[in-house]
């Protein structure tokens, strides 16, 4: 007796286009890059991979047509950056499940020190990352800011927190108000979407957190530091970074 043939799922070969262009260990070093929200040019891309010029720009233009990376140009300048959330929080979440390997030696000490800085504290895309952003998101779920029992959302004592520190919501962006981001170091979620990238933003703008350097790592202020302790019960120890 014959079987008919299940007919292939039409989505197949568009996940397998997607996993073969993040397969490549150059474009997922792109991507990752990327993740820090910002357009990069593709020769500071080369530069941060370690790879020839020509190389990055046939890497670049298989990202672009595959639909993870958009480009911009200004004048004769390319410059590119992930297309969208959607793709920010898929390489986030692989990452973060990608098997663990034991760290390598670092080539230098500021090889060192920026793998830490990135471990405590940083950007993904337009939300917070790392250490502090796992512990935001604790103290967020306990004080009841926020609830995960069917489905991660804001509670009405959430908004009122938020609005006490004039922190706004965009509306009409088509965004999740909340939705959770697997953190690829710490292997457990942070807060992404609407509410999270407003955190974020208005965390940069009054100071709570900076840039360090060029990298999407961030430092909380000192006075990030004293509000994050009254607002959210955040030790000084958990916002500050290891010295070694």
């Amino acid at each position: 007796m014959s079987t008919a043939a299940r007919p292939a799922d039409p989505e197949g070969p568009g996940l397998a286009a997607v996993a073969r262009l993040l397969a490549d260990g150059t474009r997922a070093t792109f991507c990752l890059a990327l993740l820090d929200g910002r357009a990069w040019t593709p020769t500071e891309l080369a530069r941060h991979a370690g790879v020839a010029p020509s190389t990055t720009t046939e890497h670049l233009n298989a990202l672009v047509a595959g639909g993870l990376l958009a480009e911009e140009r200004q004048g004769r300048h390319r410059y590119v950056r992930l297309a969208d959330q959607q793709v920010a929080e898929l390489v986030e979440s692989l990452a973060a499940v990608a098997p663990p390997r034991p760290p390598a030696p670092p080539r230098t000490l500021s090889v060192d020190s920026r793998r830490r800085a990135l471990a405590h504290a940083r950007t993904c895309y337009d939300h917070l990352a790392g250490q502090v952003g796992v512990a935001i998101a604790d103290a967020m779920t306990e004080r009841g800011l926020v609830d995960w029992d069917h489905g991660l959302r804001l509670t009405p004592a959430g908004e009122q927190w938020l609005a006490d520190l004039a922190i706004e919501i965009p509306a009409g962006t088509g965004r999740p108000a909340l939705r959770p981001c697997l953190d690829w170091t710490e292997r457990r979620s942070h807060l992404a979407g609407a509410v999270g990238a407003a955190l974020c933003r208005h965390a940069l703008d009054a100071g709570w957190i900076k840039r360090v350097g060029g990298s999407r790592a961030v430092l909380v202020t000192p006075a990030g530091r004293e509000l994050l302790g009254a607002r959210l019960g955040l030790s000084e120890a958990r916002l500050t970074p290891a010295s070694h």
